[in-house]
C-alpha cells in the first residue's frame, strides 16, 4: 500500500504521520513549498517517507496526479491511500480505510466524517451544502464529499490521472465521474479532527467553494442558457410565423442541439452516438410534454412567456435526471472507466517532478 500525502507550506503534523505510517511506502508530494518548508520536508524524508517536488505551487488536483503517475511507475499493482498533510487523519483511520479497501473490490473508499463536536460552522455548513448538492446532481448520497482521506485500487490509477481539475475541485470531480460510471464507493466513519479551528487549512472558503461546486452548477447553467435561447427564439419565430406548434419544434431542435453540445463535453463529459439516439428521443418526449403545457397554460394564464417559464421550470428537473441515469452513461455490458481507460499522462502539464533522495 502507498500512503500519498500532498502538502503545501506544511507543519510538524506532517513529520509525525509519516513517522507513525513509515512501516508502509508514503509519498509525500511537495506542492512548491518553498525553502522556508524545506526542513519539514527533509524531516519527512528522515521519518521514512519518499518525497518528490513540485517546482512550484499548482494545486492539490496537480499535486495528486503527480503522485499517482509515480505510484503507478514507481510501485506498479500497488493500492494508494491519500491523506492530508494537517494532521486530520488519525494514523487508524488510515489504516481502517486501507482495510476496507483490500475487504472487497470497491473502486473507491472514503473516510467520512461526522462533524460531531466542535466543528469550525464554515466546515460543517459546507460539507452539508456541498454533499445536498452532490446527491442532487448524481443520485449518490454521501456523508462527507470533501474528506481528503481516499484509498483507490491500482486498477484505478490510471482513471485518476485523467480527470482533470488543478485545486480542490479535481476530487469532486472523481467522484462525479464515479457516479456517473456506477462505481461502487463506500464510506467508513473515521474521526473528526481539526486543529486551531482548522488553521493550517489552504481551503479557501468563497473561492475554493465556487471551484468544488462549478461542476454541480454546469448543468443549471447549460440549462438556464437553453431556456433563454429556446425562449428568444420561440417568441420570434411566433411573432414571424404566427404558429404555436411549428415554433416550439424549430425552436427547440436550435436549443435540443446547442444543449446537448454543452452537456456532452462540459458537464457530462461523456457521450457517443449512442448517447446521441438517446438524447434525441428524450428530446422528442420533452417537446411533445412542452407544446401541452405550452398550449393549456397559455390559454389558464394568457401570457406565452409566463407559460413558457412555468413549463420550463416543470420540465428541467425531469431532464437533468433522465439525461443523468439514461442519456448520459454506459450501458451495461460495456467497458466502464476504471475497466477500460487507458494509460496517460497527467491531463494538465506538469512538470515532471524527480525524487528527492
Amino acid at each position: 500500500m502507498i500512503v500519498l500525502i500532498p502538502a503545501y507550506e506544511p507543519g510538524p503534523a506532517l513529520v509525525e504521520l509519516v513517522h507513525r505510517l513509515s512501516h508502509h511506502t508514503v509519498l509525500v508530494v511537495d506542492d512548491g513549498s518553498g525553502p522556508v518548508y524545506a526542513s519539514v520536508f527533509a524531516a519527512a524524508r528522515v521519518a521514512g517517507a519518499e518525497v518528490m517536488t513540485l517546482p512550484f505551487n499548482q494545486g492539490k488536483g496537480c499535486a495528486l496526479r503527480a503522485g499517482f503517475a509515480h505510484a503507478r511507475t514507481h510501485h506498479p499493482d500497488e493500492a494508494v491511500v491519500c491523506a492530508d498533510s494537517d494532521g486530520q487523519h488519525r494514523p487508524e483511520d488510515v489504516e481502517a480505510v486501507a482495510a476496507r479497501l483490500a475487504d472487497g473490490d470497491p473502486a473507491m473508499v472514503l473516510g467520512a466524517r461526522r462533524f460531531a463536536g466542535r466543528v469550525p460552522a464554515r466546515s460543517r455548513f459546507g460539507n452539508r451544502v456541498t454533499a445536498a448538492a452532490f446527491a442532487a446532481a448524481t443520485g449518490l448520497r454521501l456523508t462527507d464529499t470533501q474528506t481528503g482521506l481516499r484509498a483507490y485500487p491500482a486498477r484505478m490509477l490510471p482513471c485518476l490521472e485523467e480527470v482533470t481539475g488543478d485545486r480542490f475541485e479535481y476530487e469532486l470531480r472523481l467522484l462525479m465521474r464515479a457516479a456517473r460510471e456506477q462505481l461502487a464507493v463506500v464510506e467508513v466513519e473515521i474521526a473528526t479532527v481539526y486543529l486551531d479551528h482548522n488553521a493550517s487549512s489552504h481551503f479557501r472558503p468563497v473561492r475554493d467553494s465556487l471551484r468544488v461546486l462549478n461542476p454541480l452548477l454546469a448543468f443549471a447553467a447549460s440549462s438556464l442558457l437553453g431556456f433563454v435561447v429556446d425562449t428568444v427564439a420561440l417568441l420570434a419565430l411566433v411573432a414571424l410565423t404566427g404558429s404555436l406548434a411549428a415554433s416550439v419544434v424549430a425552436a427547440r431542435l436550435v436549443s435540443g442541439a446547442m444543449n446537448y453540445s454543452i452537456n456532452r463535453r462540459l458537464v457530462f463529459q461523456a457521450g457517443n452516438r449512442a448517447s446521441l439516439a438517446r438524447y434525441v428521443g428524450l428530446a422528442a418526449a420533452l417537446l411533445t410534454l412542452n407544446l401541452v403545457l405550452l398550449e393549456a397554460l397559455s390559454a389558464m394564464t394568457g401570457s406565452l412567456l409566463v407559460a413558457k417559464v412555468a413549463t420550463e421550470l416543470l420540465l428541467v428537473a425531469a431532464g437533468y435526471v433522465v439525461q443523468r441515469r439514461y442519456v448520459f452513461t454506459r450501458r451495461p455490458g460495456r467497458p466502464n472507466w476504471s475497466e477500460s481507460a487507458p494509460v496517460t499522462a497527467p491531463a494538465q502539464p506538469v512538470p515532471v517532478p524527480v525524487p528527492a533522495r
